[in-house]
């Protein structure tokens, strides 16, 4: 059943509309975004889609064809951060984060439904509050930009539900678009569209969702911000955006704590890097951007210590296997990998993780490929 379908089967008529958000996979530059720095996101073909009608009662009904149990009530007036644990709080907080805007949003129905694998860091939450949020800004008249809806979904998480994230996420299921990566600079959220096809070059772009799950409210991601920022306070700069690359090697001789010195040198590099990408892929060569991700990967796992036996066997076996380059993708502790292979390398190097995950006992993994899709729309 379509969520059309299951929209009137809930509320006893049809929708005002369907709106879809996808999720997103990272090409490279990972905890960098809260640093005001650079990343390189890609939409996924995988959405949330949301069949959604306004109310003018304050009413606000939320209800996800994913996950068993009834309609969730709430009422718009007395919706309260760090009050809700469940799925709901994430388009719950959208209508909050507008209201907290100014926006006069008096109430809808919701009806929810999402292909984008949860825990696997492909982002399944942003997906949620950016169809929301586009589906309130298209039926309320907001007004607001893709941008400013990417804004919204952020504060929803932030401080609604209490996650700490950057802007990357939400940005990139707002604002990518087909064929294309998304450059955005996190600090004044300008975004660049870079053409990214990879079959014209015969080459494909695996995630491989090892089914590791991880939470990003248990603290870790917390704990890493803490100690970005503080590396900043040391450094005696905003952000660690403002630390050059040049004079990295510099920057961490003043810094005594090893863990903080870890932190700022992934995220320096890692902005090092996601610039390397962009020159790389405007000189059109794509194959190029291999090792960079390797290297990227190894500075997540030392560095960052963010990835887990499985990701680093993704990585080892498919390199092994023919892959250009490969590495862990999104918060860590589980969730995914992207591995850049030649497109008539796909099934050799997929049996070769497929089999080696076997071989140490772990569940199967999960592998399609990464097609650089549409950012969020109305779909009817």
């Amino acid at each position: 059943m379509g969520v059309r379908e299951g929209f009137e089967e809930l509320y006893g008529a049809a929708p005002e509309g369907v709106w879809a958000a996808p999720g997103r996979v990272n090409l490279i530059g990972e905890y960098t975004d809260f640093n005001e720095g650079f990343v390189m996101p890609l939409a996924l073909p995988h959405t949330a889609v949301a069949a959604v009608s306004r109310r003018d009662d304050g009413v606000l009904r939320l209800h996800s064809a994913d996950i068993e149990g009834p309609v969730v009530e709430l009422h718009v007036d007395g919706l309260e951060p760090l009050t809700n644990t469940s799925w709901a709080a994430y388009p719950a907080g959208v209508v909050w984060a507008l209201r907290a805007a100014g926006h006069a949003v008096a109430g809808a129905d919701v009806h929810l439904a999402s292909t984008v694998p949860t825990g696997a860091g492909l982002s399944s939450s942003a997906a949620l509050e950016v169809v929301t949020a586009l589906a309130l800004n298209d039926l309320y008249e907001l007004g607001l930009t893709r941008p400013e809806l990417a804004r919204i979904a952020q504060r929803a998480e932030n401080d609604f539900v209490g996650v700490p994230c950057g802007i990357m996420d939400q940005t990139a299921s707002a604002c990518c678009t087909d064929g294309h990566a998304l450059h955005l600079d996190c600090r004044d959220l300008t975004i660049r569209q870079v053409p990214f096809d990879l079959a014209a070059q015969g080459l494909s772009l695996l995630v491989v969702d090892t089914r590791v799950k991880h939470a990003l409210g248990d603290g870790a991601y917390a704990e890493r911000r803490e100690g970005c920022e503080e590396g900043a306070r040391v450094l005696g700069v905003s952000h660690l955006r403002d630390v050059a690359y040049e004079g990295l090697d510099a920057a961490l001789a003043r810094l005594s704590d090893e863990r903080v010195r870890r932190y700022v040198r992934h995220v320096v590099s890692d902005d090092h890097r996601v610039e390397r990408v962009i020159g790389l892929l405007d000189a059109g060569d794509v194959r190029g951007i291999g090792p960079v991700l390797t290297e990227g990967h190894a500075s997540l796992r030392d560095d960052l210590r963010i990835s887990c036996d499985e990701l680093d066997l993704v990585v080892a076996t498919a390199n092994s296997a023919g892959a250009l380059g490969s590495r862990m993708t999104g918060g860590g502790f589980g969730g995914s990998a992207i591995v850049l292979v030649e497109a008539a390398d796909v099934d050799t190097v997929t049996k070769a993780v497929t089999e080696a995950f076997a071989a140490a006992g772990f569940t199967a993994p999960r592998v399609f490929p990464a097609v650089p899709s549409e950012g969020a729309r109305r779909v009817s």
